[in-house]
């Protein structure tokens, strides 16, 4: 198994590798790429430095920018430009340096500012109803916020300056964080995305600890997996964190400019990317979302402005 890319020069991205569940029997793993949406620039569609991603309540993907400050929405099948929210400016509605996203059962779109330390709640139709947290190291404030999520009510933000996760309800106010600065199981060095799987455990990627740990929904540390390098299960400054149907755990390196796939224990499945410029290949990895009902991985590739689709082998366009 090389974990290896194939050409770019092909047509079509595919990556194949075993899914070990058993000496007995093994699966494979493709994926394909489908398109790529964005290109430089500022206008609407156009990237300077796409961070993360979300789904609206009607299915419709979200992407942070932090340097044109805006949150653009996309058709997620065809990839065409919806609309967008948010930019430079001095009213409650404007954004200074938009990173993390999340978007609550109501459709209420959540977006982390990486400057201010503000966090602002939109509606479903992405008008402002709020601003919450502020820059700072104190209880309930922040220091470079990062991607984040919503589970049982509640907003779990990583934040890479404090070195921690902050947890908010859904009206702002300030419940608990855990973490602190540290390479010891639990405390964390430069955390850049918290996500959930379906069996509520939080998966966050540490970057400066070139590793993945778990937590339970209070805090609690679980678990963790990796190290520092470029084999199976190492990592060099992981960056985004997505979860599938079935909770395999999608994560993306700026260092490797790749993304590894585990099982929800990290278990190793596979891996694909290089750096450079064509299908399949990256640079400046960051945010990664998998849509449950599809498997279509989209793809924050930052360096090149864009966002990379990949599906499952096989999978209908």
């Amino acid at each position: 198994m090389t974990g290896k890319i194939l050409a770019a020069s092909l047509a079509v991205t595919s990556l194949t590798a075993l899914c070990f569940g058993s000496a007995a029997q093994a699966d494979t793993l493709k994926f394909e790429h489908v398109m790529d949406i964005g290109s430089a620039g500022t206008g609407e569609g156009q990237f300077k430095y796409v961070e993360d991603f979300a789904f609206t309540a009607d299915g419709k993907l979200l992407a942070t920018d932090a340097l044109h400050a805006y949150v653009q929405v996309f058709d997620k099948t065809t990839g065409k430009f919806v609309a967008r929210f948010g930019g430079k400016g001095e009213g409650d509605e404007h954004l200074d340096k938009p990173e993390g996203i999340a978007v609550d059962p109501d459709g209420n779109i959540f977006v982390a500012d990486y400057n201010t330390g503000f966090i602002k709640k939109y509606d479903k139709n992405f008008k402002w109803l709020l601003t919450f947290s502020e820059y700072g190291s104190e209880k309930g404030q922040n220091i470079k916020s990062e991607f984040m999520d919503i589970s049982g009510g509640k907003l779990y933000m990583p934040e890479a300056g404090n070195h921690r996760v902050d947890v908010f309800d859904l009206q702002g106010k300030f419940l608990f964080d855990f973490g602190g600065e540290g390479a010891e199981p639990g405390k964390m060095n430069n955390p850049e995305s918290a996500k959930f799987n379906s069996a509520g455990q939080l998966y966050v990627a540490d970057l400066k600890n070139d590793r993945i740990q778990i937590f339970t929904k209070d805090g609690k540390l679980i678990g963790s997996w990796g190290k520092n390098g470029s084999g199976e299960g190492e990592f060099k400054a992981p960056a985004g964190i997505a979860i599938d149907a079935n909770d395999n755990v999608y994560v993306t390196e700026i260092g490797n400019d790749r993304i590894q796939v585990f099982d929800k224990d990290g278990k190793f499945l596979t891996m694909w990317g290089e750096k450079g410029a064509g299908k399949g290949e990256f640079g400046n990895l960051h945010g990664i979302i998998v849509d449950k009902a599809t498997g279509w991985i989209y793809i924050a590739d930052t360096a090149n402005n864009r966002i990379q689709v990949f599906k499952p082998a096989g999978a209908k366009s």
